[in-house]
């Protein structure tokens, strides 16, 4: 069965699309079936994928409204690697059209049933608020990976999210966990930086990815050539610093397998 991870922080600016996309490209580097599905109306991940918004024969508006499947929406990023539900203005009319329907914080995970066996991994770019997208993002999805920069602010901001996750877990998904909090702009020569990354790894522990993304200009140039770092430069910290995340990712949930294997009593 794969695993669907949202990518989300109420704060923006903290490269929570690079990371989106910058993992996807990665996982699918790996050898894994991946889809990227970009829930933000700004589209970024969309174009970061190589795929113009304003060409697309479909967005996730179709998917959650229309009800069209992944297979008719879906469409693949430029090296095809993985696979794309694109987003653009229009998945802003989706929001207020999903207040008018029943179930409306399900659609994304029903859209999602029936091929979450096929993917090894689900990587949702959500937008940088708590709206209706975002809470069908949690509920559809098993866990959630938060980016974040290390500053001041975006500890209140984490504190937020935390709460909102802890809120959702009661309501609509009790499965709902944390995946991991990511460093993301790291700059090991602010000091800020260092003693709030200190500060997470206290409170958050494992939870905190050993992988840091750098700041890095060719992670910041990517997005305007429409590709992910990795076809962009691959010798790039940016690139190279996301590979190690996919592999801690895969590594942390294959341990999770096993365990959960572990755990379950024999039938005789």
């Amino acid at each position: 069965m794969g695993k669907i991870i949202a990518v989300a922080n109420q704060k923006g600016g903290v490269g929570k699309t690079t990371t989106a996309v910058n993992l996807a490209a990665s996982l699918a580097a790996t050898k894994r079936k991946v889809l990227l599905i970009d829930l933000d109306p700004q589209g970024n991940a969309t174009m970061a994928s190589g795929v113009d918004k304003y060409e697309v024969h479909a967005t996730c508006y179709e998917l959650l409204v229309e009800e069209k499947s992944v297979q008719e929406v879906m469409v693949e990023e430029t090296s095809g690697l993985y696979h794309l539900i694109s987003a653009n203005t229009d998945v802003t009319a989706a929001e207020i059209k999903l207040m008018e329907v029943f179930a409306r914080e399900q659609r994304l995970k029903v859209a999602l049933a029936p091929v979450k066996d096929y993917y090894d991994f689900i990587i949702i770019d959500c937008p940088p608020s708590l709206n209706m997208l975002t809470v069908n993002a949690m509920t559809a999805a098993d866990s959630v990976l938060v980016p974040m920069q290390c500053e001041y602010y975006a500890l209140e901001g984490l504190t937020a999210l935390m709460d909102t996750i802890s809120k959702l877990t009661a309501v609509v998904n009790d499965k709902l966990h944390i995946e991991g909090i990511l460093r993301t702009m790291y700059d090991p020569r602010n000091r800020l930086a260092n003693d709030v990354s200190e500060q997470l790894k206290r409170h958050f522990g494992d939870k905190v990815y050993r992988t840091v993304i750098p700041r890095n200009v060719r992670l910041a140039e990517a997005p305007s050539f429409g590709a992910p770092a990795m076809y962009y430069d691959k010798s790039s910290t940016g690139a190279k610093a996301y590979l190690a995340l996919a592999g801690e990712i895969i590594r942390k949930s294959e341990q999770a397998k096993k365990d959960q294997a572990t755990a379950q009593p024999a039938v005789n």
